[in-house]
């Protein structure tokens, strides 16, 4: 209700003072959550059923009208951004609808239905899409390359050390100096920070430069 108020209809309610961090922001949306749990805590499931059916058709066809080249309303800044496309912001929403249905569905014992490909690849597509920033202050050789798998659903993807920064690509010829494999039951995990690292490092396998590798088991793509 809220991103449709803001997105669609431009009300943003009263504005947030003193998000000069990006640390500021996430303390603000922090609060804006627990806002709204409490308030929620007075609607009856079904209700909450009921308004989830009517605005979420509602955001469906909002996102349906947008350019997705057209500057969107918020921005990633768990992938560095100021500015981002509405193709990234929809992109962006469609992992927290995932990850937050994942939440419950792993406490009931039934992850596996979204680790359908066609459900989890778009889900990890977007959330690598943090990779560079998460590295950006990492020290890499010229040329250097991380390769990341996730093998279940035969993903993968590479960041390569230009000498200035990391960047994301498609595929490399390169051999990696370092290799990250990450069971898909784990990684939306990490990006999701719904594990410890250290618990993650012992289902997750690096070779090569270690210290670059162990890097990954912090990175969020999650306000958080």
């Amino acid at each position: 209700m809220r991103t449709l108020s803001a997105s669609r209809d431009r009300y943003f309610g009263p504005k947030p003072e003193h998000i000069n961090s990006y640390q500021d922001l996430v303390d603000y949306l922090n609060r804006l959550n627990t806002d709204w749990v409490s308030a929620m805590q007075r609607v009856s499931p079904t209700l909450l059923l009921e308004l989830l059916e009517t605005t979420g058709q509602q955001y469906h066809t909002y996102l349906t009208t947008l350019d997705p080249e057209a500057p969107a309303v918020f921005p990633v800044a768990w992938a560095g951004e100021e500015v981002s496309s509405n193709w990234f912001h929809i992109a962006r929403e469609y992992t927290e609808k995932w990850h937050h249905q994942q939440q419950i569905r792993l406490v009931l014992g039934q992850e596996a239905a979204l680790f359908e490909p066609s459900l989890y690849l778009p889900y990890l597509e977007t959330s690598m899409r943090a990779l560079p920033y998460h590295y950006r202050n990492q020290p890499g050789e010229s040329g250097e390359v991380i390769r990341f798998t996730v093998p279940e659903v035969a993903g993968e993807w590479w960041l390569h050390y230009t000498g200035e920064k990391w960047e994301l690509i498609t595929s490399m010829q390169t051999l990696p100096a370092t290799e990250v494999l990450i069971p898909q039951t784990i990684a939306w995990r990490i990006f999701s920070k719904n594990i410890p690292a250290e618990a993650a490092e012992k289902q997750v396998q690096i070779s090569g430069n270690q210290k670059l590798g162990r890097h990954f088991l912090h990175m969020l793509a999650v306000m958080a």
